[in-house]
């Protein structure tokens, strides 16, 4: 883990993790290199055996292995399963998700682990927060749409189309500000996916299938998992969940369901997460100053109509009263 980006809760489990990270396994990489086998191989394997299998067990598959896939990338990002982020980056770059280019989704993540700008609207990223000017330029079914958002049934059903939207208004910028890097980074991300779409024509596949039946709900799955991920706490350590999901979530979300494990421990491996959660539990529930919850169907029997309170900024709420 690099250096200056770890947050222990203890000198004990800094000892722990260090010893972990001395194991032939965790050394190897092993399970990351294995799991990359499993994510090509059933992405691909379904395709080459969909005829076989008939359009909807295709088609639940894929979105499954598109999900897993996305959650692939996240573990790409943080650096594994190789030290050499080029290469890291080289697995993670075909479009089989569709929508994001990988050096998009790593810059703006990497930009998402600041703790210290955690859910703040102006530098994180991936805040669902806004600054009190940006709610107030809004109109009134602009907001309708941000608390439909704030619920689990509209995250998963609109919270798609919005990034989708986000992402397409990035594409056009890039090009309108003559953003070299950015256009060389889609100009690669569109050739891929337009040879991808040619592929899956020649097996019969329609690339709307693809982007509709199962991006789309793929994307849809990983709202499951980033639903109330973070919240604004003035105790930076106190903003991301740990959310005890039960195994098929765990498994497809590569344990970033102990979400305030990974943001304190950036580096820790998918398959150390819940180790090392399960070590600390009770630490990590005082650290969070009791934001965990019991899975993601708690959130749902709460929250399926109630949207969540995350429009405002609370701090910056408070700055707009103090000026």
């Amino acid at each position: 883990m690099p250096k200056g980006s770890s947050a222990y809760i203890n000198a004990q489990q800094r000892e722990q993790v260090h010893q972990l990270a001395r194991s032939w396994l965790w050394r190897s990489e092993l399970p990351t290199w294995l799991l990359m086998l499993a994510v090509y191989g059933g992405w691909f394997g379904t395709l080459f055996f969909g005829q076989q299998l008939g359009w909807l067990p295709t088609t639940l598959l894929m979105i499954i292995f598109t999900t897993w896939y996305m959650s692939l990338q996240h573990e790409l990002i943080h650096g594994h399963p190789t030290r050499w982020p080029r290469l890291n980056q080289l697995f993670g770059t075909l479009p089989l998700a569709v929508w994001y280019p990988y050096g998009l989704y790593r810059d703006s993540h990497l930009a998402h682990h600041r703790n210290h700008t955690l859910t703040d609207p102006d530098d994180d990223p991936e805040s669902y927060y806004l600054t009190p000017q940006h709610w107030a330029r809004l109109q009134p079914w602009q907001r309708r749409v941000i608390h439909l958002r704030n619920t689990f049934t509209g995250r998963l059903l609109l919270g798609p189309l919005l990034d989708i939207l986000a992402t397409l208004r990035a594409l056009l910028l890039a090009f309108r500000q003559r953003d070299r890097q950015a256009i060389v980074m889609w100009v690669i991300h569109l050739s891929l996916l337009a040879g991808l779409f040619w592929w899956l024509a020649q097996w019969g596949y329609s690339p709307l299938w693809l982007v509709l039946a199962v991006s789309y709900p793929a994307l849809a799955l990983t709202k499951v998992r980033s639903f109330y991920e973070h919240r604004a706490e003035e105790e930076p350590l106190a903003r991301s969940v740990n959310n005890e999901a039960g195994l098929a979530w765990r498994v497809l979300f590569l344990n970033l369901n102990y979400h305030s494990v990974h943001h304190d421990l950036p580096g820790l491996p998918w398959y150390g997460l819940r180790r090392v959660y399960l070590l600390h539990r009770e630490d990590y529930f005082q650290r969070n100053q009791g934001f965990r919850v019991a899975g993601y169907g708690e959130w749902l029997q709460r929250f399926w109509a109630r949207p969540i309170a995350v429009n405002v900024h609370p701090a910056r709420k408070q700055d707009v009263r103090h000026d």
